[in-house]
């Protein structure tokens, strides 16, 4: 009889543990589905924005130039459309998959570039429609392989049109990028997912376990005297029954703790995706009513959508460095380049900047890359001084190697720390407090890429010197 009730209880028990683990897998499918959906739905609408904007700007470049001089006259242009065509196609260095193209009344004139995706080619319809054009016009081409977006201007010369100016942007790329960064997020909520509910499945049996005894005794007792009670009768330090009866009421208190433990290693595991998540959840529902509360919780909203957004471009960067295309190497002029490091570090703070010693020679590396790396090694230096403090940049060769570095005099990092600092997600004690904690990572990662290596020289209040140290030579 004490047998089948104890296999009864514990079948009870362990369909219990199920649903648990269950509602608990619910819910996060249910939480993490809508905030993919969302994530996706914000960079789409940030593309399209970005692309409407670029459009727009072409335009009004090309309106100022039709008021403008002939370069080669210093006339007005006057009603001389060709020439304004050519001046300015000649001039405009379009972005990455932008097409400006020149129609007149008889057709088709010129492009930058000059070979145009099929479906906007000088003999597709899409360009006879433009032809015949007598307002602006913004929209999409149906069908199109690129996705392409465009902005069609009718140039209205003396009241009378005399060409058309279209600017296409083929969207494709972009949003294969975002698709590629949401699968990264899906990825990584996959992994919270499974290891979640391993953990959810043990930390509900150990709750549980107690339960089935709780619960056996429960049903002996009253089956024998219903006015009876559990008591606490301690027999000796391991009545599993007499603990069991004194810790009842912290039961509560370790199941808190225990999901405490899980949401803890969920947000390691997440790498702060679902910190803004969460953030953005909370102000949605409770959003107040009035302006003043509904434009600072919109302010609170984008700001972790941008944080997200710097997150998942880190993501993506990282996921790159290990692809054999991440680096296009070219010959460089040592000193020239940290010349520009210099200048496009400088002005991301105010702070008392040097240019200390420039090396001279050459170097086989990627330009962006590199520029990049000193950019992020001079951010996070900003955020480790005072505006008072210095920061320097210089270079130098020494045999087949080149060396730049960004010195600080800023507070310094603890040595228990200067190891940990270059691996993902880890920050230091006194990191910024929106730091991803992706950026040395990525600068190892462009230092790795190039064969070379980065080191790290800093003491407490004195200062800290990053070094990247890459061979001249490395791609031969």
């Amino acid at each position: 009889m004490r047998l089948g009730r104890g296999k009864q209880n514990k079948a009870i028990s362990y369909r219990f543990q199920i649903r648990i683990v269950a509602i608990y897998c619910l819910l996060i499918l249910l939480s993490f589905s809508v905030a993919i959906i969302g994530i996706q739905r914000f960079l789409l609408l940030r593309l399209e924005a970005r692309v409407e904007e670029a459009l727009k700007q072409e335009v009004q470049e090309l309106d100022i130039l039709v008021g403008g001089k002939d370069p080669d006259t210093a006339r007005p242009f006057g009603n001389n459309i060709r020439a304004i065509f050519s001046v300015f196609l000649k001039r405009n260095i379009p972005i990455a998959n932008e097409y400006t193209i020149a129609i007149l009344p008889e057709g088709f004139y010129k492009s930058v570039p000059a070979n145009l995706p099929a479906s906007i080619n000088p003999n597709s319809a899409i360009v006879k429609e433009w032809q015949n054009l007598t307002v602006s016009t913004y929209g999409r081409i149906p069908n199109s392989p690129e996705q392409i977006v465009y902005r069609a201007e009718p140039i209205e010369i003396d009241g009378r049109i005399h060409g058309v100016f279209v600017v296409a942007i083929a969207t494709k790329r972009d949003r294969q990028e975002i698709n590629q960064a949401i699968w990264i997020i899906v990825r990584i909520m996959i992994i919270e997912i499974v290891v979640t509910l391993f953990l959810g499945w043990l930390f509900a049996g150990k709750i549980l376990a107690p339960l089935r005894l709780l619960t056996v005794t429960a049903r002996e007792i009253s089956e024998s005297n219903l006015e009876q009670r559990i008591s606490v009768v301690v027999n000796n330090e391991n009545d599993e029954v007499a603990q069991l009866s004194t810790t009842f009421n912290q039961m509560l208190e370790r199941l808190q703790r225990a999901f405490s433990n899980q949401q803890n290693f969920l947000n390691d595991v997440s790498h702060e995706l679902r910190t803004p998540i969460t953030i953005i959840q909370g102000h949605l529902e409770f959003m107040g009513d009035t302006p003043e509360a509904q434009n600072e919780a919109k302010e609170i909203i984008f700001d972790e959508l941008d944080r997200m957004n710097r997150l998942i471009a880190d993501l993506m960067l990282l996921a790159k460095s290990e692809q054999p295309n991440f680096l296009q190497p070219e010959t460089l002029e040592i000193s020239n380049l940290t010349q520009q490091m210099y200048v496009k570090a400088k002005v991301i703070a105010e702070r008392d900047w040097h240019l200390e010693s420039v090396g001279t020679g050459l170097i086989v590396a990627d330009r962006q890359r590199l520029i990049q790396a000193i950019t992020n090694l001079a951010q996070n230096a900003t955020k480790h001084t005072e505006p008072e403090d210095s920061i320097t940049i210089g270079s130098a060769v020494t045999q087949n190697y080149a060396k730049f570095w960004v010195k600080d005099t800023g507070r310094g990092i603890p040595i228990e720390e200067q190891e940990r600092i270059f691996q993902r997600f880890q920050t230091g004690s006194n990191s910024y407090n929106k730091s991803t904690g992706l950026g040395l990572s990525i600068v190892n990662a462009i230092a790795k890429a190039h064969g070379g290596k980065i080191e790290l020289s800093s003491k407490l209040n004195e200062g800290s010197k990053f070094s990247l140290i890459l061979p001249l030579n490395a791609f031969h």
